[in-house]
């Protein structure tokens, strides 16, 4: 690797930190060089616009998650009990952050940052529509539309979260603990 690359991750790290503490507005160029500790000019030299920063940035993140969430399905055991580690994962880790979880689910953005969010929740969703047909094949699950289940989890588990993350000292396990019983109803477990 060049010596370009160390700059370029300190960028994105700059952008990240930025966007978890006060969503893609805080996030401005001058900002994120800033916090880099570079030129505002340096910035663009590794990303031709701001979108394309925080397209990395949103792919970067996104695919830690989907990594998280891909362990999850593999985990031994049921079917059923991989459907819902998956969703509990992502809760979980979405609750550890919630201003980036904010930012990443339902913050307005740039349109090319809200295509690769469509991106990544069909990506969610066909993650989850694997594990409801290993359910219904098991026996474990009532034979069901998986793919339709599956995107209305994807979207039910972001505005679930979406509430409790602007909410100040929202109870996480309770969060949890009622999106899993609602989810286990939904396909049912």
């Amino acid at each position: 690797m060049t010596a370009v690359a160390p700059t370029r991750r300190r960028l994105l790290d700059a952008a990240r930190e930025l966007v978890e503490e006060g969503g893609y507005g805080a996030a401005s160029v001058l900002a994120v060089a800033e916090r880099a500790g570079v030129a505002a000019g340096t910035l663009y030299r590794h990303y031709p616009s701001k979108e394309d920063l925080f397209v990395e940035l949103f792919r970067s993140v996104c695919d830690r998650e989907l990594q998280e969430m891909q362990a999850a399905a593999q985990a031994p055991g049921r079917a059923t009990d991989r459907l819902l580690g998956v969703l509990e994962t992502f809760a979980r880790r979405a609750l550890q952050r919630p201003r980036l979880t904010w930012a990443l689910t339902a913050e307005p953005v740039d349109p090319a940052v809200d295509a690769e969010r469509l991106a990544y929740r069909a990506t969610y969703a066909q993650l989850l529509a694997e594990c409801l047909r290993d359910a219904v094949a098991a026996g474990e699950l009532p034979p069901q539309p998986e793919d339709v289940i599956a995107a209305a989890l994807v979207g039910a588990c972001a505005e679930v979260l979406v509430g409790p993350l602007a909410a100040t000292g929202a109870d996480a396990e309770q969060t949890v603990s009622m999106l899993m019983g609602f989810i286990g109803r939904a396909v049912g477990a």
